[in-house]
């Protein structure tokens, strides 16, 4: 090969080697970009992981509370039932013995007027 072809595929293999110089260069930065963001993202998501896990803690004490509530409630009614219950019971009683009682004052009556109206005749 002559120095004339020589010499310029030199030049054009060293224009070569600087473009991929260049291209290598962009490659380095975009790598740098890519791992900045990367840790970008990795405390967005750390943050994130943050805030979830205290969602998740806000909703375990809000379902912790409820149940109590409820349980409470729960105890609350039984015991007002059962008062409730009670008291129909009483007054159920105090009812019957009055019925019995003004019956019986019925019954008292209706047999003085039959002897009543027995000794009319």
């Amino acid at each position: 090969m002559d120095q004339e072809t020589r010499e310029f595929l030199d030049r054009k293999f060293n224009a070569i080697d600087d473009k991929f110089a260049g291209i290598d260069q962009k490659f380095t930065g975009m790598d740098e970009k890519f791992e900045e963001t990367k840790r970008y993202f990795g405390v967005i998501a750390e943050g994130l992981r943050t805030e979830i896990r205290q969602v998740a803690e806000g909703v375990a004490n809000v379902d912790e509370k409820l149940d109590r509530e409820i349980t409470a409630l729960r105890q609350e009614m039984k015991s007002e039932f059962s008062e409730v219950k009670s008291m129909i019971k009483f007054s159920y009683t105090d009812l019957d013995q009055r019925i019995r009682t003004l019956e019986g004052s019925v019954s008292t009556l209706q047999s003085r007027m039959d002897r009543l109206e027995a000794r009319q005749d």
